[in-house]
């Protein structure tokens, strides 16, 4: 302060310098504050304008029930399964005698008529058995010759010592010997008949063993599997061994499809069904049903029952044990009105109460047989749509259509089949 004044200032004057800096720090200090509030003021205008546009271009709520109209369609009811192919006639050609195969005259894919020659086994110890009983058969005749000479001897002994007895010249004991011979002889010659009967048989027997041992083709027809080799030995003591199998003719196939049990019922004979085998892609064979047999076949559990399909097959395309599918039509119905299957199964979900619970509904009256249940939408706000309930009367179906049988709806009609699940929105969030 002494040298303030020793240089001439003023105490007041301080004090003004002092008031006027504090003056300046506080408008520094209102300038900051207030370009903060313009920054905010800007970003909440942003924000709010941007809810403000999203609301505006926001897309309406989808509708709650997705439908499909009905249409006038052609309707196909079918039955479909899978089969093997076979020859409507194959014969397996075996051999009745045992032996050494020495000749095989038919390969795969020969063509044979009936009676041709098809293999032959060795008839070497056949045709010994064939002499033998022949031998044997000569025997038996000389034989019978011999007895019948007998015979004739025996006879004329016997009338000789008649005729003895007679004039008192031979005694009651010679002709009761004559006459014993007689029979004696008599005998043999029935023994030696009757043992030339037994070989005969046997000769007959040989004779047509020793012809098995040729095997020949029991039909006309072509040689679809041949199980033999020159050289190999066939046994045929227990059962007959398969040499060869003849398909008659393979221009005429036939398929046994399994179909399942839930539809047998469905099936006719004289049916149409479309055969498809995968070697041809996209090419159909037509063919028939011709019998639906009563056998089942269980297969773990799964029974099905044999529908024998017969196929044309002129240009020999189909092959004995090829794959096929089948479809069988077994009803069908050109330009009817029909509805989707997934409209006759369609159900509304139950109104939600405010704590999100299903309320209580009176369920629907039940349906008759042969009828079915659709929803119209009747109309509201979307999101808010109410349903309209029809009953129809139903025909058959193709697995995805329907048919319908009146005119509880007409064509173009649309139809719920389904529903979308009603979302709560958030209470909170711009977004």
């Amino acid at each position: 302060m002494a040298q303030s004044i020793e240089n001439g200032t003023e105490p007041g004057l301080v004090a003004d310098a002092a008031k006027e800096l504090k003056r300046d720090l506080a408008s520094q200090g209102g300038r900051k504050w207030l370009r903060r509030l313009l920054v905010l003021g800007v970003l909440a205008g942003g924000v709010f304008g941007l809810f403000a546009w999203r609301n505006a271009t926001k897309p309406p709520p989808p509708p709650r029930f997705l439908t499909e109209p009905t249409e006038v369609r052609d309707v196909v009811e079918q039955v479909q399964s899978t089969g093997s192919v076979k020859p409507v006639t194959e014969v397996q050609v075996g051999a009745q005698v045992s032996g050494r195969v020495v000749k095989v005259l038919a390969d795969f894919n020969s063509t044979v008529k009936k009676g041709d020659l098809l293999a032959e086994i060795d008839p070497s110890l056949l045709g010994a058995q064939v002499s033998q009983s022949g031998a044997q058969l000569s025997a038996g005749k000389a034989n019978l010759r011999r007895s019948e000479a007998r015979l004739a001897t025996a006879k004329v002994n016997l009338a000789r010592a008649k005729s003895l007895v007679k004039e008192g010249l031979a005694s009651s004991a010679d002709l009761d010997q004559a006459q014993g011979e007689h029979d004696v002889a008599v005998a043999d010659v029935g023994s030696a008949r009757a043992q030339i009967s037994q070989v005969s048989a046997q000769l007959k027997s040989a004779r047509t063993t020793l012809a098995y041992a040729r095997i020949y083709s029991p039909i006309d027809g072509i040689v679809i599997d041949r199980q033999v080799e020159p050289g190999q030995t066939v046994a045929a003591s227990f059962s007959a061994p398969v040499l060869f199998v003849i398909a008659q003719d393979l221009s005429k196939m036939q398929v046994l499809a399994d179909i399942d049990e839930a539809d047998v019922g469905r099936l006719e004979e004289k049916m149409k069904a479309d055969v498809v085998v995968d070697a041809f892609p996209g090419e159909t064979f037509f063919g028939e049903v011709t019998q639906i047999r009563f056998a089942p076949n269980n297969v773990q559990g799964v029974v099905t029952y044999s529908a024998v399909v017969d196929v044309k097959n002129p240009e020999l395309k189909l092959r004995p044990g090829m794959t096929a599918t089948v479809t069988i039509k077994t009803r069908q119905a050109k330009q009817v009105l029909a509805v989707r299957n997934s409209a006759l199964r369609f159900r509304p979900l139950p109104e939600q109460d405010e704590d999100g619970k299903a309320k209580k509904e009176k369920p629907p009256p039940p349906l008759k047989h042969g009828q079915g249940r659709v929803y119209l939408v009747a109309g509201g706000q979307p999101g808010q749509e109410t349903l309209d309930t029809r009953v129809v009367e139903t025909g058959f179906t193709d697995g995805v259509w329907t048919v319908l049988k009146d005119k509880a709806v007409s064509a173009g009609t649309d139809v719920v089949v389904e529903q979308r699940e009603e979302k709560k929105s958030k209470r909170f969030g711009f977004f």
